[in-house]
């Protein structure tokens, strides 16, 4: 569907994993804050740090400067953790950037309890097109050219569907949607399901009881959903039940691993020092409370997270006080 000059912004595992996939058919820069960052992977043509393991295509230009990295970007896809999110953008606009922005984080901003659409409305220019792309998608696979479907939506629907067709490839299959609240939340708050899920495992609670937590946890992901304005079919789709059960089922999990480890009593600060990864669950947990307290949303299983993750409440007994809960119709 036509090439495209690519600038992608952060080179954690996702961003270098998409700067890989992407490249074998679109001109590829990709930007990291860090000037030693670029300078290693540049030296090793690999992401020794967060995707060790995958070569780099000679073709993809690699940079340190933003107003360097997007000069002539047709399209830029922006993979920070949601932390650093708003000051790029502000980045971006004061570089004079005019080229279409996707995002491809997962996560509220911290302490704003805001969706990364509505961090953008506040940082760019109201006429730079826009969307996020979301989905089921371990870097790692995406890295090894295994097959992977993703979201792109954007409340623009023909932006969403131009930019999702070129993208599209053999191993990446990329749908449009112009639900972005919907894409956005299921992404975000699948990431503490994750965590409940690792909690559920690591305890030993056994198969049935995760597949009892990933079914709850939808439900809980829908009812915010739907409270905040995303259609019902977008938490059946990809970015909802897809991402969902990749997460609380998948060994690549980052969410899920602090949650196995959280089962074996280990303190939360020290499971993230260890992990040297972002696990955006931890943060968004208390902003997923946040939200569904504003809207008047129960969600039991994110508060038991919550509890276990600030609270010191015991995983077992954040398990227990789940099955206990009154039985209600389903």
């Amino acid at each position: 569907m036509g090439h495209l000059k690519i600038t992608i912004l952060g080179a954690g595992a996702w961003g270098t994993a998409l700067a890989i996939s992407l490249s074998a058919h679109h001109s590829l820069t990709l930007w990291a804050r860090d000037r030693r960052q670029i300078d290693a992977i540049t030296g090793a043509r690999e992401n020794t740090r967060y995707l060790p393991g995958f070569s780099l295509r000679d073709s993809i230009a690699l940079s340190a400067d933003v107003t360097q990295a997007i000069n002539g970007a047709e399209l830029i896809l922006a993979v920070v953790p949601t932390s650093g999110f708003r000051a790029l953008m502000i980045a971006l606009t004061q570089a004079g950037n005019t080229a279409p922005i996707v995002w491809a984080c997962k996560g509220f901003e911290p302490s704003g309890a805001k969706l990364l659409h509505q961090v953008a409305a506040e940082t760019l220019h109201a006429d730079v097109p826009r969307g996020v792309l979301s989905g089921p998608s371990f870097a790692q696979e995406v890295a090894q050219g295994l097959p992977c479907a993703l979201t792109l939506a954007s409340s623009d629907a023909a932006f969403a569907q131009e930019v999702a067709a070129r993208l599209n490839n053999h191993h990446l299959r990329v749908y449009s949607s112009s639900d972005v609240v919907g894409v956005e939340l299921g992404g975000a708050v699948k990431n503490v399901m994750a965590i409940a899920a690792g909690i559920s495992d690591g305890m030993g609670f056994g198969l049935n009881a995760r597949a009892a937590l990933i079914t709850r946890g939808l439900a809980e992901i829908t009812r915010l959903g739907l409270a905040l304005g995303g259609r019902p079919e977008t938490f059946m789709g990809l970015a909802g039940v897809g991402d969902l059960i990749l997460t609380c089922t998948g060994d690549l999990s980052r969410n899920r691993s602090v949650g196995l480890q959280l089962a074996q009593g280990q303190a939360l600060q020290a499971i993230l020092e260890q992990l040297g990864h972002t696990a955006e669950g931890v943060h968004t947990c208390a902003e997923v409370l946040r939200m569904a307290e504003q809207v008047k949303v129960e969600m039991p299983i994110t508060r038991e997270v919550y509890r276990v993750m600030f609270e010191g409440l015991s995983p077992r007994q954040a398990l227990e006080d789940l099955l206990a809960r009154e039985p209600k119709p389903e």
